[in-house]
């Protein structure tokens, strides 16, 4: 037995649910990213790659072209983050990533971004059916996804503000399509995304008078 074919197996049953090796060990690497995300660690962006390359494989093995080319995309933003996080021009005082909140440009250009890319991969969804089952809420989604990692490459506290917006139908979304572990992961990506979101909004409000300080 070949590794793709070992990730597709079956790991256990649990409520009538078949939960796959891939799905598990992907998901749970991706919990592993979110928190190092929090932490402020570079290495979020590895463990989002690897995440990605097993789902790859996996969806590769089941020939589920659609979810290999989303899959692409999240690893090259990851490698992307990982290449903005390495430069370190704005570290902060402790050695970490240094963050803020986003200029109003910025966040208009997040919201905008993310909106003209919602219609664009919904409306190829709906047009290429085999790429998604459920085409606007995956392009949500998916398109949210990417824009958090934008966000969060660039130190920027609106990404759990993105990824909050990402759970509110991701959780429900999981549940009601059968994936119990992806449900249950995105409900732990809530509490996560909601505990990283005050340390990043007190940490930047406490950095702030120290830039206003240096700046005079």
């Amino acid at each position: 037995m070949n590794t793709l074919s070992w990730l597709n197996g079956e790991a256990f049953a649990a409520f009538g649910q078949h939960i796959l090796w891939s799905d598990m060990i992907g998901n749970t690497i991706g919990l592993a990213a979110l928190t190092l995300g929090w932490r402020r660690s570079i290495w979020t962006w590895p463990a989002q790659v690897l995440s990605g390359v097993i789902l790859v494989g996996a969806y590769a093995s089941a020939h589920l072209s659609g979810g290999v080319g989303k899959q692409l995309l999240v690893i090259g933003v990851a490698l992307w983050g990982w290449r903005q996080w390495q430069r370190g021009r704005r570290q902060a005082q402790d050695g970490s990533i240094a963050i803020r909140f986003a200029s109003w440009r910025e966040r208009w250009v997040l919201l905008g971004g993310t909106a003209l890319g919602t219609l664009a991969v919904g409306g190829l969804f709906v047009a290429v059916p085999e790429l998604s089952w459920n085409p606007w809420p995956d392009a949500y989604i998916f398109v949210g996804t990417l824009a958090a990692m934008v966000a969060q490459a660039r130190g920027l506290v609106e990404f759990w503000f993105a990824w909050l917006l990402v759970d509110i139908v991701g959780v429900p979304l999981a549940f009601s399509s059968g994936l119990a572990f992806s449900g249950l992961v995105y409900v732990i990506y809530l509490a996560l995304v909601l505990w990283g979101m005050r340390d990043w909004w007190l940490r930047s409000r406490a950095n702030t008078p120290a830039l206003e300080g240096a700046a005079a």
